[in-house]
């Protein structure tokens, strides 16, 4: 058995990228096992048996399996305390951190979950499905935005990487790719310009991952 963390993930898929993320940051190497959600290979039965949820990200490190990517950000942080500390420990930069990872995480992801999609075009159409979207996703950009005019300095709380940078990147490409426009966001576009010049987020980015579409590789 590998004695390296072993991450069951999907290039494109927000919660994974942001553990990737927290593993990249921490210099923990591990194990990348793609997991394609265009083709519903998390619905298999062999996939419930790591994720009886049937969903990613999965991470096996010290030998528990771990879900859902908040608490497996902060189990790393904790249990890793190197820097960069992507749970502050000032209690209000911490809070503010979790805040607006939760903003991302539980009042955007949501509305682009893949499942949630393909049933919205089922249901009321493509054109209908990308107004819906772009309509929540818009909406959850504000709410970032008045956030990081109150929190950010050179990332989304002052000026060191917390687990809210973790959230914003992913976020961004999302709305990028869901063709939703970011120009009202200023600061969601300096602070997520400031972290892709990171060599950790160029690492991790969806385009660099083994399992990434041939027709989106970057150099």
């Amino acid at each position: 058995m590998s004695s390296k963390p072993i991450l069951w993930n999907f290039f494109r898929s927000s919660a994974s990228w942001r553990v990737r993320l927290a593993l990249t940051l921490k210099s923990i190497d591990y194990e990348y096992k793609p997991v394609n959600l265009y083709t519903g290979e998390q619905l298999t039965e062999e996939f419930a048996q790591v994720n009886s949820k049937q969903e990613i990200p999965v991470l096996e490190i010290d030998g528990l399996r771990l879900t859902q990517s908040l608490p497996i950000i902060e189990y790393i942080d904790e249990t890793r305390p190197q820097e960069p500390r992507l749970i502050p420990q000032d209690p209000v930069k911490r809070c503010k951190a979790r805040m607006i990872a939760e903003i991302i995480n539980s009042g955007i992801q949501p509305y682009q979950n893949t499942n949630v999609l393909k049933r919205l075009v089922n249901e009321i159409g493509e054109e209908k499905k990308n107004e819906w979207l772009k309509f929540y996703l818009t909406k959850g950009f504000k709410a970032i935005e008045a956030a990081l005019v109150e929190t950010s300095g050179k990332y989304c709380v002052g000026d060191d990487i917390t687990i809210a940078d973790l959230c914003l990147v992913p976020q961004v490409y999302a709305a990028n790719r869901f063709n939703v426009d970011l120009t009202n966001f200023p600061h969601v576009l300096r602070v997520n310009s400031e972290l892709e010049k990171l060599p950790a987020f160029h690492k991790c980015h969806a385009h660099r991952q083994v399992d990434t579409f041939s027709e989106l590789r970057e150099n």
